[in-house]
């Protein structure tokens, strides 16, 4: 098969990620608080990078194409130009009914006629006021403004009555009547409503059910309701005080003919403001285009940007695969296009595929993790730290012993008593052959041998003790303590399955967890206080059992000891207390005895900790490094490989 490589244009096909990828973009989140459920919400907020390069988008690019598409319609568009518009189209039924009056009238009647005309009020809303009593003598010009009134009306309506639409273009008298009887029913269920009843929904759906696409339940007929009164509502607040007025005029004039009509609307606004948060729904939107909109394309623009804000709304809150599901993928497609929509869909299959892998499992209402998760996660840990030692040079294991058993090396040494017989024959025949000269037979003596060196690889029992102190986790270091606990954990089970590792924490007081355990670690009440006495306790008995010649005990802390053991209870106090310091080097000293190794790792250069590990160190013998956090893991790990690498002579 024939492979062609190319640089990224975005054309090629990428595989989806999959469980691993997942679990592995999600560690470092995990390692932090050990909550799955909070990890999922980043990765579904900052999406997710692929090991090949590429990226799938999350909920914060979603958002932010959002914010783009709806400021290239502010940039665009210009709402005075639906007041222009009609304005206009009466202007023409004016201008045509002057030529019908010229042309049909003459003499004192066709004086009478223009002089009405020119009585006109300027403004949109007094001019429709005043014509829909106006006596036309021109049909074209009536027939035009009967037309721009029925248009306007269905503008007008068609938010709330989105089922009505097509009826509201042609309303005969008998539409009228059905919509004043409507508009009755609504009121009177939204009145009851309002004054705790329950209300007869699926009488009033049986009803008029067709004019409400979609309600399945009265709740829902009011969002769809509130949705609708919201559009022109923000129409209203977007446009400019003069250009508000007018319209608002104008709206108040198209219903005068119909005096129950215009009451009953104003009573559902009414229920509407009472019944449902409105002023989360209505926006002002600050349009700064030149492109004139008819009141129709304004309308239109009101619904996709109400659209828009409600997605929004839906993406900021979703923190959960469930409320992912509650996103609209059509709306996504309408207003971010189909890629957007593959993008959500992916985001949407992350809890899916690591339940499947078997890395989250639900207990409840709860994720968490599995133990082949936290084993996974250990072994991204043990990779991420090596592949730094990698690209810093680091990790050579120097000896500076030569063994005399265990694995063999590449170097090679004269054969003595007691050596493993790893022959080297060449360098054998070499020696045999340098001494003896050329020709044949060649002659072996014992002299001549030479064989391969070999490492003694030892057993060894370690305790990780981590400082659980808050200032260790309010200053974001408890998360990399942890990561190398678990990376050690990973290291020894891959390569010294034979070596035992105990982990230890240690605030006000110390505690035994397990690797599993460590990534959802967190901070609790009891992690106030340093209690390096009772760590070292802990440790020192947990050590005892193991019959293994080195014994070790690796600390990992950003303070100097505040908190001492007076019999089972912990005696706490900022400054430390002489007895607390006296108290905690008395264990050092038991430890020593006892053959245990205290390694100490400081993520901190206070004089304080620095002048009591020094002390540490003069009684333990053992050895005391400041590591910045970014680093610990690839000191940790040289030193445990590099103390685990023991050649003997």
């Amino acid at each position: 098969m024939l492979i062609r490589y190319s640089r990224w244009d975005g054309s090629q096909a990428v595989p989806d990620l999959d469980a691993d990828d997942l679990l592995s973009a999600m560690s470092d989140d995990l390692m932090l608080d050990g909550d799955p459920w909070r990890a999922l919400r980043r990765l579904f907020q900052q999406g997710l990078q692929h090991p090949a390069g590429q990226r799938t988008p999350g909920l914060q690019d979603l958002l932010k194409q959002l914010r783009q598409q709806r400021q290239q319609r502010l940039d665009r568009y210009d709402l005075g130009g639906a007041l222009e518009d009609i304005k206009k189209k009466l202007a023409e039924v004016i201008q045509t009914e002057r030529e019908g009056i010229k042309d049909r009238l003459a003499g004192t009647s066709a004086e009478q006629k223009l002089a009405e005309l020119d009585k006109l009020p300027p403004d949109p809303g007094g001019q429709i006021r005043e014509l829909q009593t106006y006596d036309f003598v021109d049909p074209e010009a009536k027939r035009r403004f009967d037309e721009l009134m029925q248009s306007l009306r269905a503008q007008m309506l068609a938010p709330l009555l989105k089922g009505m639409q097509q009826a509201l273009q042609g309303m005969t008298p008998e539409d009228l009547r059905r919509l004043r009887e409507m508009l009755q029913d609504l009121n009177r269920m939204l009145r009851q409503r309002a004054e705790g009843q329950e209300p007869d929904f699926q009488a009033f759906k049986d009803k008029w059910g067709q004019f409400f696409p979609g309600a399945e339940s009265l709740d829902e007929l009011l969002a769809q309701l509130g949705r609708g009164i919201a559009q022109m509502q923000s129409l209203l607040e977007s446009m400019s005080p003069g250009q508000r007025g007018e319209l608002q005029d104008m709206m108040r004039s198209l219903f005068m003919q119909d005096e129950r009509l215009e009451a009953a609307l104003a009573q559902l606004a009414g229920h509407l403001e009472e019944l449902l948060p409105l002023d989360e729904l209505r926006r002002r939107y600050e349009f700064g285009g030149d492109e004139e909109v008819t009141l129709r394309e304004a309308m239109k623009l009101m619904e996709e940007l109400q659209g828009m804000d409600q997605l929004e709304r839906q993406l900021r809150r979703a923190e959960s695969p469930a409320d992912l599901e509650q996103i609209d993928p059509a709306q996504v497609a309408e207003l971010l296009g189909e890629e957007a929509v593959r993008d959500l869909e992916k985001l949407r299959e992350i809890a899916k595929k690591l339940e499947e892998a078997g890395y989250l499992e639900r207990r409840g209402d709860r994720l968490e993790l599995t133990a082949r998760a936290i084993r996974k996660i250990a072994d991204k840990a043990l990779r991420d730290i090596f592949a730094h030692l990698k690209r810093d040079r680091f990790g050579r294991h120097v000896v500076s012993h030569r063994g005399a058993g265990g694995d063999r090396t590449d170097d090679t040494k004269p054969y003595e008593f007691g050596d493993p017989f790893l022959l080297d024959l060449k360098e054998t025949l070499m020696n045999a052959v340098e001494r003896g000269g050329p020709g044949t037979p060649v002659r072996l003596v014992p002299d001549d041998f030479e064989v391969f060196r070999t490492e003694l690889s030892t057993r060894a029992a370690t305790v990780v003790m981590l400082d659980m102190s808050r200032s260790m986790i309010n200053n974001g270091l408890f998360m990399p303590a942890k990561k190398v606990a678990l990376a050690l954990h990973a290291l020894i089970r891959g390569q010294f399955p034979r070596d035992s590792l105990h982990i230890v924490g240690f605030s006000l007081y110390a505690r035994e967890f397990t690797a599993e355990q460590l990534p959802t670690l967190t901070w609790t009440d009891w992690n106030v206080g340093t209690n390096m006495h009772a760590g070292f306790a802990l440790s020192r008995q947990r050590l005892g059992r193991q019959k293994v010649g080195n014994k070790q005990i690796i600390m990992i802390t950003d303070g100097e000891p505040t908190a001492h053991l007076e019999g089972n209870e912990a005696a706490f106090a900022y400054p430390p207390t002489r007895r607390t310091l006296q108290e905690t080097l008395k264990e050092v000293q038991r430890c020593t005895r006892e053959g245990i190794t205290i390694n100490t790792f400081m993520l901190d250069r206070s004089p304080t900790l620095t002048a009591f590990v020094r002390e540490m160190a003069r009684i333990n013998r053992g050895r005391a490094f400041f590591a910045a956090p970014e680093r610990l893991g690839e000191y940790v790990l040289v030193d445990y490989v590099r103390n685990k690498r023991r050649a003997v002579s």
